[in-house]
């Protein structure tokens, strides 16, 4: 064989390999809406995830009680097929006066992927204080990577501009989405205030540019010229509308799921992140992830243990369907 003919064998092969990649998903074969599952010394909280050349990246709160001591980090899980997740790896360090968490998206800028989180500082937090929520000082972070893998030390994120530390106020559940008119500008909403917006050209020199009255744990998707908002009330997920960042709608009814019928989400569901894969082979929907807790409510003491991460899809995010356990 010469030459040309095993450069053409070798683009055939890859181009199998990429349709059986892009095909490799079936929601159908889902046993379980529970992707992680907590239990009486564990959380998974916060998911955010990043679906890139066929494989699920997925960020979130764990955490862990140890002894008579809670902790919190950012951990990661990865999967090629939605059935099978590596185990979690932490990705963030065992400091109680920090604890990273609360990761809301990764994105591409320039050459590196970003994650942003929160830090949820609870320090000397033991058992017998369940639930403590954290403090005053909870800020905005990033993180870098090259790879999806290996993360730099978090770097404080000065959404409010140029205000010291002590001034910029409590913030917690960051999201990035990139400005639908003016690429190259980047918008953080942050919650405070309801959520609060700040934009940035580097993601180092931020611009506060008001709010809008909203739960926590935002998710944003650009679509058809509207910026979609995801968000979470006291219980369920909400979703607002708005074509300028400055007049939001509700729309649609709270997203509930299949609570009523889980035991493990009886407490809370809430935190749902969302992302557009109606184009890609064996999803074709906007699939979601979430976190349930229960059977008790978070305030009772369910929010550092017994809250697991879910999973959900819709074809038009009014109708959601998730796996039936089996």
């Amino acid at each position: 064989m010469g030459k040309i003919g095993l450069i053409l064998l070798l683009l055939f092969s890859l181009g199998g390999c990429r349709k059986e990649r892009a095909t490799r998903y079936d929601l159908a074969k889902l046993s379980s809406p529970v992707v992680f599952r907590g239990d009486s010394v564990t959380a998974y909280r916060d998911p955010a995830v990043l679906y890139h050349d066929g494989r699920f990246y997925l960020f979130f709160s764990l955490f862990e009680i140890r002894g008579d001591s809670v902790h919190g980090y950012t951990a990661q899980s990865e999967s090629d097929d939605l059935l099978h997740w590596t185990t979690p790896r932490r990705i963030t360090p065992d400091l109680q006066d920090k604890n990273y968490s609360s990761p809301g998206n990764v994105i591409r800028f320039r050459d590196e992927w970003i994650l942003c989180l929160q830090s949820y500082p609870r320090p000397g937090y033991t058992v017998d204080q369940m639930p403590r929520y954290g403090n005053r000082d909870a800020r905005l972070y990033l993180m870098r990577s090259r790879d999806l893998r290996n993360w730099s030390e978090p770097e404080l994120m000065k959404v409010k501009g140029n205000v010291p530390f002590e001034r910029m106020g409590r913030m917690i559940d960051p999201y990035l989405v990139e400005d639908k008119d003016e690429p190259g500008k980047w918008w953080c909403f942050y919650k405070q205030n309801g959520v609060s917006m700040s934009y940035s050209y580097d993601l180092k020199n931020w611009v506060p540019h008001g709010s809008v009255r909203s739960g926590e744990n935002v998710c944003v998707l650009t679509e058809n010229n509207e910026y979609i908002l995801f968000h979470s009330p006291k219980n369920g997920i909400g979703i607002k509308k708005s074509r300028t960042l400055q007049n939001w709608l509700d729309w649609g009814n709270i997203i509930t799921l299949g609570q009523k019928d889980w035991e493990w989400a009886r407490g809370r569901v809430t935190a749902g992140t969302v992302v557009n894969l109606t184009d890609v082979p064996g999803i074709g929907a906007y699939l979601m992830f979430f976190h349930g807790s229960g059977p008790l409510k978070e305030r009772d003491g369910d929010f550092d243990r017994n809250s697991s991460i879910g999973i959900a899809w819709s074809r038009d995010l009014i109708n959601w369907n998730y796996p039936k356990d089996k």
